[in-house]
């Protein structure tokens, strides 16, 4: 499995501005317009039919398009997270309840401090691999290499505060003034 199917759901992003509050049982509440229309980007390119709706022949064409072949019992599992078709408002939902299922950005906050002793901001690679490879739930080779492909970086370091904001919101952030 991908670092980050095991790890924290990265969702499409916010750039600036105050989080959104989650309340009631509308989805869309829970999302601000830019976030919602990454998510409505991302489902796009995954409804390769255009129909409106992900099906296991979507994910697969999906897939192929990124230069992957993934067999059919892989994505029927991809498409039992909705219990009937899965259409824009089940794919927000479902990527909803991934982003509520990470870790609260403080705790991230204190948990990326702990290896930043001197405080700049961010984690030398080596002292980065370091703990993914040696502490608790162990990254793989393969895992590691697919989260620095993602990573913010300052040099050869981890900007682990905009990594946060990845893990937390997706999508690109600048570095704060």
């Amino acid at each position: 499995k991908q670092w980050y199917q095991r790890r924290v759901a990265i969702t499409a992003g916010k750039a600036k501005g105050k989080k959104p509050q989650r309340s009631g049982s509308n989805v869309f509440a829970n999302f601000d317009q830019q976030q919602i229309q990454e998510f409505k980007e991302a489902f796009t390119i995954i409804d390769q039919d255009r129909d409106g709706f992900i099906s296991e022949k979507d994910l697969k064409d999906m897939w192929a398009s990124l230069g992957i072949v993934q067999d059919d019992k892989f994505c029927a599992e991809m498409t039992k997270v909705s219990p009937g078709q899965l259409n824009f408002t089940a794919f927000l939902t479902f990527m909803g309840e991934k982003l509520a299922d990470t870790d609260p950005e403080d705790v991230l906050h204190n948990a990326f401090a702990c290896f930043d002793v001197h405080n700049t901001g961010a984690i030398d690679q080596k002292t980065f691999t370091n703990a993914l490879t040696q502490l608790g739930d162990r990254f793989t080779k393969d895992e590691i290499a697919q989260m620095y492909e993602v990573a913010p970086m300052k040099g050869d370091a981890v900007d682990w505060k905009r990594f946060i904001k990845l893990i937390k919101y997706g999508g690109d952030f600048e570095e704060e003034a």
